[in-house]
């Protein structure tokens, strides 16, 4: 965008961003869809892949997101923001719900899209209510209740799903028109069932554990309060601001110095939502955060994405990361689907007095000292550096598989090792994997994740059941971090002669197909800016040398790619695995030895050490 306010080095430090660079992206987001509006402006139109439920519901999803937006930018400005956008968004509800319109929405249906998109309608409708809900005519209002309506008895999908419902009849009930008290409470009571401690939710049952703990399990609880005011049950209210505060203590840290958000996890087209509970917590006075720090790393998130080409040329959200690539969406993506970035902007209905606004930038976790976190609930690491700015997490926890029996195929964005705020997964490809091979070199999946604990600089899990490599084959890995690095301690249960092949990093560049190495038990990549990912043999690999391979058009972080491999076999293997922006951070000078009871003597570069004993997390 080159129509952004001039920064503010005062103000915000770090940034340079403030109030009026969010309502100016605000601003070029909505203005962008207008080409793309039907005629009577009850749905957006825009171009790409439609979803798996067709260009009708997608229409309504680019108009319910989009209204999100609006709703914040005419909140947060008192309704000050100018009468065509309140009147364009007027018209699109009036023919909308019309049932005899051209345009009019999809029916709500029994887990049908359009549930997902009237939670979107219902919280702008709340948030916009005095310049919007409160002056539609009593025909239109009658026919947007009686759409919203078709929640109330249906069948919802038995994930955060429950909440649109929460979410839809709150306001129904806000507004006097007939909904279910008892749908209400069950939805939230289900939340309940999904809390595994430390502010962490997973998404339905099983373990899924991504960004949607953020922009969806966290978020609503906040929504839903504003909606029910004094109908609120006060203890559930304050449970859900204590778990939110517990959360942003952990949330703080997924975030780059560059703004960039760590990686993993599915629906990453919504981009900067990753930021939402961040305004959330201070909307609802639940942020254990400084208001400078939040505003700082809010801002940076967005920021990351706009210095990077979002959003493009036309103002349009695309479905992709910084250019269009589909490897990061689902079969319910369309085209209007990243617009649930429109969370992001919660933060302008905060008035312009309030701290996160008026209080000078703070730096972020990562800018100012090397941290290791444990998070024991979803199984995760993580290890981030400030002299690189760069976040790693360790994944030994969360796959996204529905609960046993049932089975489904690795997904880049959870089967992984490890993510990062500077890379990402290979869609396909053999990074952060330790694969078994089959005998016409087919790698075996990681497949349900056992994970068995995390706890100060390391963690642990079990993976394998059979899937594609025979059955009793498995693999337990410790992972142990160290500033940059991190030491996998791997033991596999396999036939003898297997052949093993592991993954580091995949680092990707637009301008031009990063630097290969590679030696004896070792290889690197090294990207034109100098960020190198490396992976070291310390024991059981031998000396076969390393390889490097190569991708195009596999990594949502540039055209080219490349990932550092190694190759060999044994029942225990111990890798050095290297992530690092700093020219000085080495790659060699660490070591591994196994004692006569198997346990495992570990040297990181740095000279620091570590000991993994047999069948010991």
């Amino acid at each position: 965008m080159t129509d952004l306010p001039p920064p503010d080095p005062s103000l915000s430090p770090l940034t340079g961003w403030t109030r009026r660079h969010w309502e100016a992206v605000a601003d070029r987001l909505l203005d962008g869809l207008v080409p793309y509006a039907s005629p009577g402006l009850a749905q957006y139109r825009l171009p790409g892949r439609p979803s798996h439920s067709g260009a009708w519901s997608d229409g309504l999803e680019g108009f319910a997101r989009s209204f999100l937006l609006a709703a914040f930018r005419i909140g947060g400005s008192g309704g000050r923001v100018g009468p065509d956008l309140v009147e364009r968004y007027a018209a699109g509800l009036a023919a909308g719900t019309d049932p005899h319109h051209p345009e009019h929405w999809p029916p709500i249906t029994d887990r049908a899209q359009p549930m997902v998109e009237a939670a979107s309608i219902a919280i702008a409708l709340h948030e916009s209510r005095p310049w919007l809900w409160d002056h539609l005519d009593d025909t239109v209002r009658g026919r947007l209740a009686d759409w919203l309506g078709g929640f109330v008895g249906a069948d919802v999908n038995d994930s955060n799903w429950r909440l649109f419902q929460v979410i839809t009849e709150e306001f129904l009930a806000s507004v006097g028109a007939p909904h279910s008290r008892a749908e209400i409470d069950a939805g939230l009571a289900r939340l309940d069932d999904w809390y595994r401690g430390g502010g962490w939710y997973t998404d339905g049952d099983g373990r899924k554990f991504d960004y949607y703990n953020a922009w969806a399990l966290h978020l609503y609880p906040v929504l839903w309060a504003r909606i029910a005011g004094p109908r609120a049950d006060p203890d559930t209210v304050a449970r859900h601001r204590f778990r939110l505060r517990e959360f942003l203590a952990v949330h703080q840290h997924f975030f780059g110095s560059d703004g960039a958000p760590v990686h993993q996890g599915r629906s990453l087209t919504y981009r900067f939502a990753t930021t939402a509970p961040l305004w959330a917590g201070a909307l609802a006075d639940a942020t254990p955060l400084p208001p400078g720090r939040t505003r700082r790393l809010a801002s940076g998130g967005l920021k990351h994405f706009v210095e990077r080409g979002v959003p493009d040329e036309r103002g349009l959200l695309r479905l992709g990361w910084y250019r269009p690539f589909l490897p990061v969406t689902q079969r319910y993506s369309g085209p209007a689907s990243p617009y649930w970035a429109s969370k992001a902007f919660l933060g302008l209905l905060l008035p312009e007095s309030h701290p996160v606004w008026t209080a000078k930038e703070e730096p972020g976790p990562v800018e100012s000292v090397d941290t290791t976190l444990a998070l024991p609930a979803p199984g995760w690491l993580l290890h981030s550096t400030a002299a690189d700015g760069i976040v790693r997490l360790v994944n030994h926890g969360s796959d996204r598989l529905p609960p046993p029996p049932a089975t489904a195929e690795d997904s880049p964005h959870y089967a992984r090792l490890a993510y990062s705020s500077a890379t990402a997964p290979e869609t396909p490809g053999p990074d952060n994997h330790l694969a078994l091979l089959s005998p016409d070199g087919t790698p075996g999946p990681r497949g349900r994740i056992h994970p068995l604990g995390a706890e100060g600089r390391r963690a642990a899990s079990r993976y394998g059941d059979g899937v594609g490599v025979g059955v009793g084959v498995g693999v337990e890995t410790v992972s142990v971090v160290h500033g940059p690095w991190e030491i996998r301690v791997h033991r596999v249960d396999a036939p003898p002669g297997t052949p093993v092949r592991e993954g580091g990093w995949a680092v990707a560049d637009d301008a031009g197909p990063p630097v290969g190495e590679s030696g004896p038990g070792w290889a690197l990549a090294r990207r034109t800016d100098g960020l190198t990912s490396a992976i070291v043999g310390l024991y059981g690999w031998g000396d076969g040398p390393g390889t490097v391979t190569r991708g195009v058009d596999t990594n949502a972080y540039g055209h080219h790619s490349a990932t550092p491999v190694l190759q060999g076999g044994a029942p225990l293997l111990v890798t050095l695995v290297l992530l690092t922006a700093d020219p000085h951070t080495p790659h060699t000078g660490a070591s591994a030895t196994v004692t006569a009871d198997g346990t495992v003597e570990l040297r990181f570069p740095d000279g620091s050490g570590e000991r993994v004993a047999p069948g010991l997390v």
